[in-house]
């Protein structure tokens, strides 16, 4: 099948370079021509496992092109995903600008039938708007269809090549068919695909996000109170886990989630429902607590040192805001370092990928170093921020003969409490006692 895909970022790619995998001939548009220009030379803009080999590979064996030519892409493919951003208004609303003017620019190269697939994360009613402003600049035939993406960052091959389901909205029988079979060699094992109208789709996306961090924002609070009751967050987190109606993903505490979706997603959806008179309060209590949680280790920190962090040198381990990205979008790696440096701490920052986009913001305020072992050198203390795989087996007596004093934050419970205490360190964590 023959698809242009409008937009080359996080979800704009991985849906190009995902459908070329499958044999489609994919052409993927973006008005930035540098981007352009690097995607052509083989450099990807973003770090996602797994992403970099599967452009690559369709880009040489020519299933795969990428051009700044959104008029003549759209006219030579038969389906147009929109895939470009949304970013959050200042009232919380989803902006979108960047959605609508893509449509209008799709709908001048529209030559016969197309179908417009609404990709980006859009709130109930885009796709609607997306079918006005269209038929409102062309008489050819089209439909569009809603198709929310549920990509994980640091997983998002896997989950658009192996998908828990795909979910499409559309009232048009004809690009029902099309976008089922051009999503069919992704759902072989048996994942359904779910056909529904365009302002179920479009609400299933937030409704997924956010309750997904409800649960982050519910095991963050239980770790709060185990922290104060001598309960143990794990066991806590294993014993409901296991029941079949929780289950155990989305139970791990930590400093609060963060990344492009959650916190924009929630806030979306919460100023929608307020917009329609209805008050999601499970919602807005999700995104308050996260706010709250981001402030855990900062206090502990503060606590420990009597609040006098003057002239202390403070490792940081991780800065994007999960482990294999290299997003620092809403990191909760971010307030932690704001609050470092009020108070007059030298932050020597380690991260596997985040650090060139975390230098950008914080420029010279911080020493970046070249792995964890530099950054813990005559340092008075480590906090753990992110979750990254080489921080869970580190040579610790290595660390406790680099640390000026052997204290340890860590924000993501890589490490036993017990087992840091018999090596010597001084150990806190998020609801742990064993």
């Amino acid at each position: 099948m023959k698809v242009a895909v409008i937009g080359t970022g996080y979800v704009g790619l991985v849906v190009g370079a995902g459908l070329a995998e499958t044999g489609n001939s994919v052409t993927c548009v973006d008005i930035n021509e540098e981007r352009i220009r690097l995607l052509k030379e083989g450099v990807i803009p973003i770090f996602e496992p797994g992403l970099e080999s599967m452009v690559r590979r369709n880009f040489e064996s020519g299933r795969l092109k990428f051009t700044t030519d959104t008029v003549k892409a759209v006219s030579e493919n038969l389906v147009i995903f929109l895939a470009v951003p949304t970013p959050m208004g200042e009232d919380g609303s989803a902006d979108l600008k960047h959605v609508l003017d893509a449509a209008a620019e799709v709908a001048s190269g529209i030559n016969e039938f197309k179908v417009i697939v609404d990709k980006s994360t859009v709130p109930v009613g885009t796709a609607a708007k997306v079918q006005k402003l269209i038929a409102g600049l062309t008489d050819k035939p089209f439909a569009v269809v809603s198709n929310p993406e549920f990509l994980k960052e640091g997983n998002a091959v896997g989950d658009f090549l192996k998908p828990d389901r795909v979910v499409i909205g559309c009232d048009n029988a004809e690009a029902e068919t099309i976008i089922s079979e051009l999503y069919a060699p992704f759902v072989r094992t048996g994942h359904p695909i779910l056909t529904m109208s365009p302002q179920s789709a479009e609400l299933t996306k937030y409704a997924a996000n956010a309750l997904l961090a409800t649960k982050i924002s519910f095991i963050n609070e239980l770790a709060v109170l185990c922290d104060q009751l001598g309960a143990d967050v794990n066991e806590v987190r294993q014993g409901i886990g296991t029941d079949s109606r929780i289950g155990p993903n989305f139970l791990f505490p930590g400093m609060g989630f963060g990344g492009s979706c959650f916190p924009k997603d929630l806030r979306a959806l919460n100023y929608t429902a307020q917009q329609n008179g209805v008050e999601l309060r499970v919602v807005k209590a999700a995104i308050d607590a996260n706010e709250v949680q981001k402030n855990y280790i900062p206090q502990k920190i503060s606590k420990h040192f009597s609040g006098n962090m003057n002239g202390l040198t403070i490792a940081v381990w991780g800065l994007a805001f999960k482990a294999n990205t290299d997003d620092i979008r809403e990191s909760p790696a971010m307030p932690l370092l704001d609050f470092l440096l009020e108070n007059g701490v030298t932050i020597n920052a380690y991260d596997p990928q985040a650090m060139d986009a975390t230098k950008k913001i914080y420029k010279d305020q911080l020493n970046f170093h070249s792995s964890v072992y530099d950054a813990v050198d005559n340092a008075d203390a480590l906090v753990i921020a992110t979750e990254w795989n080489e921080f869970r087996h580190p040579d610790f007596e290595k660390i406790l003969r680099s640390m000026k004093q052997p204290i340890v934050f860590d924000g993501r419970n890589l490490f036993s409490t017990k087992a840091m205490e018999k090596l010597g360190f001084v150990y806190y964590s998020v609801g742990q006692q064993i």
